[in-house]
């Protein structure tokens, strides 16, 4: 999985994994989600995380399994 805060288009995308992106879906205002062929979720894209984080909690991350 890879993480990336975009500061110039003010995004934050999840990367599941490394598989074809061939459709993408804003299921949200500013949530897109990224589907490969099979249809399986690969990507998730936060726009105008700034309205949405603090820069502290955007420089630090808590991973949380259960």
């Amino acid at each position: 999985m890879r993480i990336k805060v975009d500061k110039a288009s003010d995004a934050l995308y999840f990367r599941l994994d490394e598989s074809r992106v061939v459709e993408s879906e804003e299921v949200r205002p500013g949530v897109i989600l990224d589907f490969d062929e099979k249809d399986n979720v690969v990507g998730v894209e936060f726009l105008h995380v700034s309205t949405r984080a603090t820069k502290e909690e955007l420089s630090s991350f808590q991973f949380q399994t259960a």
